[in-house]
């Protein structure tokens, strides 16, 4: 038998400040995902601040310009869409999916988000203490959790790999906001980024809108 061969007509795009865009088109249902890939993880860490990097994934949610505190996943909601969220030793990751009528209002809260992100004292400590629960439930009192992270410090001694993606719980008790800052503004730019649009939309309109969003923000170089 023929092996099954799968073409996706997928269009690559690049804005001038270095943010990449694909593309693939499928009018079958009228809906729409968007994915945001941030070139960082864990693995991008020093000793000392593990998990920062999935922290600052959960910050992410916390407010920016023009949409405030916890308001990301309110008009997400309200919109018929949901999304979330995940941070790996090697990329960061946001995703929604939403009615196709509704790409302006994703491209407008992750571009929001990508520059203007609102980092505070009191939401860092609330964060903080969410993290902390997570690696409880699923390291600290896990056979298999603590098993796997002993596995990865024992295997990678000389590679940031060898510490777990949430972090050590020393670390994430001393983290401090100006830390949770800078790798915010180090990692989070247009020229570190990938975004991957795939459904019920034109490509064309897709591009104007991700230009008018997302083109004023500057990269690093700049």
């Amino acid at each position: 038998s023929q092996p099954l061969e799968l073409r996706l007509n997928v269009e690559r795009h690049e804005l001038r400040n270095g943010l990449q865009i694909l593309t693939l088109e499928d009018h079958d249902l009228p809906v729409l995902s968007y994915y945001t890939f941030y070139r960082v993880g864990s693995r991008d860490e020093n000793a000392g601040a593990t998990g920062i990097a999935h922290l600052l994934e959960h910050l992410m949610f916390n407010g920016a310009r023009r949409y405030g505190p916890k308001e990301f996943d309110q008009v997400l909601e309200a919109n018929g869409g949901f999304g979330n969220a995940y941070t790996t030793e090697d990329m960061t990751v946001y995703h929604e999916s939403v009615p196709s009528d509704r790409l302006k209002l994703i491209v407008d809260l992750e571009s929001d988000r990508m520059v203007h992100l609102q980092l505070t004292e009191d939401g860092l400590a609330k964060e903080r203490n969410v993290v902390k629960e997570e690696r409880r439930l699923r390291t600290d009192n896990s056979v298999t959790g603590g098993v796997f992270e002993l596995l990865h410090a024992t295997a990678y001694t000389a590679h940031s790999y060898q510490w777990p993606v949430i972090g050590w719980m020393s670390d994430l008790d001393q983290i401090t906001i100006e830390q949770t800052r800078a790798f915010y503004e180090s990692y989070y730019t247009p020229e570190n980024a990938v975004v991957v649009i795939v459904g019920d939309f034109d490509t064309d309109e897709a591009i104007r809108l991700l230009k008018t969003f997302y083109g004023p923000i500057r990269s690093r170089g700049t």
